[in-house]
């Protein structure tokens, strides 16, 4: 699904774009399956074997994950592995540490910063609102002047 954005009616110069922030980097760790509540280490998942690549196969199997491997029919077998272990992807899982997020003001908006200038980073959530509440105030004023 591609987000929907009418065309701006002026360059990327005339606006500002306000935030509300918690990137990866800083705002999230690596955590397991368990504290993720993984699908896959709830339920237990399954693996078609024949879909896997010689390498992909042998890694399956050897991945010290408990399985038993089941034959449906010819060409058609399922490597299914038990509930209550980590899944293939556990390194991937992220949980968010308690930091709070970042509260920024740019220049410019989806199309860039053309000016180039920093982001102002807000230290509290009220003075972001208050920054935001007298933009849209300064819109709204020249909106009415004509």
């Amino acid at each position: 699904m591609s987000l929907f954005r009418p065309d701006p009616l002026m360059g990327a110069a005339a606006y500002k774009t306000y935030a509300v922030v918690a990137p990866a980097s800083s705002h999230f760790r690596t955590a397991t399956c368990a504290e993720v509540a993984c699908p896959q280490y709830v339920s237990g998942w399954r693996v078609r074997l024949e879909a896997l690549t010689p390498d992909l196969q042998r890694a399956a199997r050897s991945s010290g994950r408990r399985y038993s491997e089941q034959q449906i029919a010819v060409g058609e077998t399922w490597l299914i592995y038990e509930p209550g272990q980590p899944c293939f992807r556990a390194a991937e899982h992220r949980a968010r540490v308690d930091r709070p997020p970042l509260y920024l003001v740019r220049d410019g908006d989806h199309r860039g910063n053309p000016r180039g200038t920093r982001a102002r980073l807000h230290q509290r959530p009220g003075d972001w609102l208050e920054d935001f509440a007298g933009h849209q105030q300064a819109i709204a004023d020249e909106i009415k002047k004509g």
